[in-house]
C-alpha cells in the first residue's frame, strides 16, 4: 500500500483522492476545507511528510471572460494562471525533510512545466507530469477507464519514477490502458491537443449543421454517420454527433490559450483562433435561429434547457449555453435558464409558465453514454402546450401538445 498525499482536494482532486483511497493509505490537503469519508484531510506538513507521492491537482486558472461562456476572440491571448501550482510547489521545498516523487495532474500550455515548475522544485525531489483524462460529472469512472495514461518525464525515457507510477495506477485501473511516456512537453502537448482535437470535431460536425440549416434537404446525422463510420482516415466516431458546440472547464480555454501559444512562438497562423471563432459564430447562429422562431411565433419567450455546462453538474463555467443566451440577448431578446444544479442562478427560473421556444442544451444519454449510463434527460420544469422545443440532439419527438423542431435536419425542406 503507497503512502500517497493530494495537495488540492477540489472539484476533480477529491474524486482522484478518494478513487486512490480505495487500494492506498490517501492524505489531502486544500486551502478550503474539505471533509471525505476515505481520504485524511490535514495541514499541509502533514500531507508532504507523511507521503512518498505527492499529487498536485489544484487548478489552473483562466483570467475573467476567458472561459468560453461569453465571446473571447476577439480579446487579447493569455496564458493559464500558474499560481496554484507554484504555491504547492513551494510548499513541497518548504515543508519536505526527505525526497518525494512529485506528479502534476493539472492541464499546463507545452513548455510550461520545463520553463517555469521544475526549476522551483528542489532538486532533491523527483518530477513528473501526468495530466488526467477526466470531466466533471465523471470523474471516478474516468479515472479508472482512461483512454490512455499519460506520463512525462524530463528526457521521455521510462525512468524508475515512471515506471514506479504506472505500478502504482495498475492497482487502481478497471480497464487496460495504454501507457504513453514522453517528455514532459510532449505529454503537454498530448493533453492539451488531445482537447483541441475534440473541439475541432464538434466545430466541424456544427458546421455541417449549418450547412443543413442553410442549404435544405440534408439531414445532418446523415451526413456525420457516415463520416463516423470512416474509420481508415477519420478517427473514430466520438464527439461525431453536432448539437450543442464544445463546453467545460476544459476545452474552451485550451483553445483560447493556445492562441497566446502561437503568437509566442510565432507561429504564422493561428487555427485555434479559428476553432474559437468557429464556435462562437455557430452558438451566434443557433441563437438567431431561437430569435427567428420566436419572431415568427407572436415573440414567444425564448428558453435554455440547460444552463450548466452540462448535465448533472452545477458548473457553468465554458457552458455554450450562456454562449448562445449572450447572443439571443446580443440579438435583442431576453432569455430565461431552466437548471435546477446551475451553480449561477441568473436568469434562472424553476417554472415557465405560457407557451415557449425551448432549446433543449442538455442530453445526458449523449453526454454519459460512453460510460454505459443510458438515461435520458428528463425536463427540468413543465412544458405548457404550444411550446417550441428546438433540439439540437435530434432525439426528442414531436407529440400533439409540443412541436419537435430538430435543428440540423432539413431534410425535405
Amino acid at each position: 500500500m503507497a503512502k500517497i498525499g493530494v495537495i488540492g482536494i477540489g472539484k476533480l482532486g477529491l474524486d482522484c483522492a478518494e478513487v486512490m483511497a480505495e487500494k492506498h493509505e490517501v492524505r489531502g490537503y486544500d486551502i478550503y476545507p474539505r471533509t471525505s469519508d476515505s481520504v485524511k484531510v490535514c495541514d499541509i506538513d502533514e500531507v508532504v511528510n507523511e507521503s512518498e507521492w505527492i499529487f498536485i491537482a489544484v487548478p489552473t486558472p483562466h483570467a475573467e471572460g476567458y472561459d468560453g461562456s461569453v465571446p473571447s476572440s476577439h480579446m487579447e491571448p493569455r496564458d493559464f494562471g500558474h499560481d496554484a501550482v507554484i504555491d504547492a510547489i513551494n510548499n513541497v521545498n518548504q515543508y519536505a525533510r526527505s525526497s518525494k516523487k512529485v506528479v502534476l495532474i493539472s492541464t499546463v500550455l507545452p513548455g510550461t512545466t520545463r520553463n517555469k515548475f521544475v526549476p522551483l522544485l528542489d532538486p532533491a525531489h523527483q518530477f513528473l507530469y501526468n495530466p488526467y483524462l477526466i470531466a466533471m460529472g465523471s470523474v471516478k469512472w474516468d479515472m479508472v477507464n482512461p483512454e490512455m495514461v499519460i506520463i512525462g518525464t524530463e528526457d521521455g525515457s521510462i525512468t524508475g519514477v515512471a515506471s514506479e507510477l504506472i505500478d502504482l495506477y495498475q492497482t487502481m485501473m478497471e480497464n487496460d490502458p495504454r501507457y504513453e511516456i514522453g517528455t514532459w512537453d510532449e505529454c503537454e502537448s498530448i493533453k492539451i491537443f488531445y482537447n483541441t482535437f475534440i473541439s475541432a470535431k464538434v466545430g466541424l460536425v456544427n458546421m455541417v449543421q449549418d450547412f443543413a440549416i442553410r442549404i435544405g434537404n440534408i439531414n445532418v446525422d446523415v451526413v456525420t454517420n457516415a463520416l463516423s463510420r470512416s474509420t481508415m482516415r477519420i478517427m473514430g466516431p466520438k464527439y461525431m454527433t453536432a448539437g450543442m458546440g464544445d463546453a467545460g472547464a476544459c476545452h474552451p480555454r485550451d483553445n483560447i490559450a493556445l492562441r497566446w501559444l502561437a503568437k509566442e512562438y510565432n507561429l504564422g497562423y493561428d487555427l485555434f483562433d479559428t476553432v474559437m471563432h468557429a464556435r462562437e459564430i455557430q452558438a451566434k447562429n443557433l441563437a438567431n435561429y431561437l430569435v427567428h422562431l420566436s419572431v415568427m411565433n407572436d415573440n414567444m419567450p425564448i428558453v435554455i434547457h440547460g444552463k450548466a455546462y452540462k448535465p448533472d453538474v452545477e458548473y457553468c463555467i465554458g457552458s455554450y449555453s450562456t454562449l448562445v443566451g449572450h447572443y439571443v440577448e446580443l440579438a435583442g431578446k431576453p432569455v430565461v435558464y431552466v437548471d435546477p444544479l446551475a451553480d449561477n442562478q441568473d436568469n434562472v427560473v424553476k417554472s415557465v409558465d405560457e407557451s415557449a421556444i425551448f432549446l433543449w442544451a442538455h442530453n445526458r444519454k449523449i453526454t454519459y453514454e460512453y460510460t454505459g449510463d443510458q438515461a435520458d434527460t428528463k425536463p427540468y420544469c413543465d412544458i405548457v402546450p404550444g411550446s417550441i422545443i428546438v433540439d439540437p440532439w435530434r432525439k426528442l419527438e414531436s407529440t400533439a401538445e409540443v412541436e419537435v423542431v430538430h435543428y440540423g435536419n432539413t431534410r425535405g425542406a
